[in-house]
């Protein structure tokens, strides 16, 4: 072989010899794009700090927080569902961008079931039941049969229409056969505060904000609304251990990526974020948070669960009535 012939061939096995090498090219090699579908300074979005920082020293790579709010978490959700599926853009869902708008939306441009890559389910934030002081109830059998004494004398405050906080009360009279009423407000906060000043009696928020006020008796607690007591709160019993088993209502995170990344870099970032949720700081920042762990963490266990909590909650949207746009 000539030298000028010697020298085309090498060059050819090069060239042929690229694509694969990009193929197999380390995993990650730039910066991941964490996307939160909510404003910044909530608690969801202080869990993914606190996750992105672990997993930054996991995979030797920034993990950037980029909050995309607005729609209930669909803005943010639909950008991550049309981003390249090439696992540098991942999102920290929760419930509703991931299993209840797709019912409560008219207008929703993706499907949590087939728009994403499931990596990991991170830990649910229990909801609890809890009533103004002057309730005559103390419990869930007490609370029940007042609501039936006097039908549809006693209300509930949510942070507004479709939000958990009310279709918590849309599945308790379901299940319980009660009439509590609705009254929606815009935001957590107000909801509490006309429920400490006696303007609603009860309201079913989430753990995390009725903690101080339960633990200073301002509100008075009748149960935790999953299946499980709380870890954050222990000697208050479940609702489903009062009488209404089954009954569970929590919010939900999960970490997904745009459907189409490839299954090797789902398996990376789901062992990085087993390892990242293992540490000491990140374990007792979300204890501190009221956040329970999930009991599986496997892309195919978060795929599961997004589908079963999507049929749960159509059937009790659909039940509310309740729709957005």
């Amino acid at each position: 072989m000539t030298t000028r012939r010697f020298l085309l061939a090498c060059a050819l096995a090069c060239t042929a010899a690229t694509p694969a090498l990009a193929q197999g090219e380390a995993f990650p090699s730039k910066p991941i794009n964490f996307v939160v579908p909510f404003p910044p300074g909530g608690p969801t979005d202080a869990m993914a700090r606190t996750l992105a920082a672990a997993l930054t020293e996991e995979i030797g790579q920034s993990v950037i927080v980029e909050n995309k709010a607005g729609a209930g978490g669909n803005i943010g959700a639909d950008g991550v569902a049309r981003a390249k599926p090439d696992g540098y853009t991942i999102m920290f869902g929760t419930s509703g961008p991931l299993a209840i708008n797709k019912s409560l939306y008219s207008k929703i441009t993706y499907d949590p079931a087939t728009s994403f890559a499931p990596i990991i389910r991170v830990g649910y934030l229990p909801n609890i039941l809890v009533v103004n002081p002057s309730v005559k109830a103390s419990n869930l059998k007490e609370l029940i049969a007042l609501d039936k004494a006097q039908p549809k004398s006693l209300n509930y405050a949510s942070s507004g229409n479709g939000a958990s906080s009310h279709l918590a009360g849309v599945l308790f009279n379901r299940m319980a056969g009660t009439s509590l009423q609705h009254v929606p407000y815009k935001g957590t906060g107000p909801a509490l505060n006309d429920l400490i000043a006696g303007q609603v009696q009860m309201s079913f928020t989430d753990i995390l904000t009725a903690m101080p006020y339960i633990k200073a008796g301002r509100l008075k607690a009748i149960g935790v609304a999953t299946e499980k007591r709380s870890q954050a709160m222990p000697d208050i019993p479940s609702i489903a251990e009062q009488g209404l088993p089954g009954y569970d209502v929590s919010v939900f995170f999960g970490v997904v990526a745009p459907a189409g990344t490839p299954p090797e870099r789902i398996a990376r970032l789901n062992s990085a974020f087993v390892q990242a949720l293992q540490k000491d700081k990140v374990r007792s920042s979300f204890a501190a948070q009221g956040l329970e762990a999930a009991s599986d963490q496997t892309p195919e266990g978060l795929a599961r669960f997004i589908k079963e909590e999507m049929a749960k909650w159509k059937t009790v949207v659909d039940a509310s009535g309740a729709k957005l746009d």
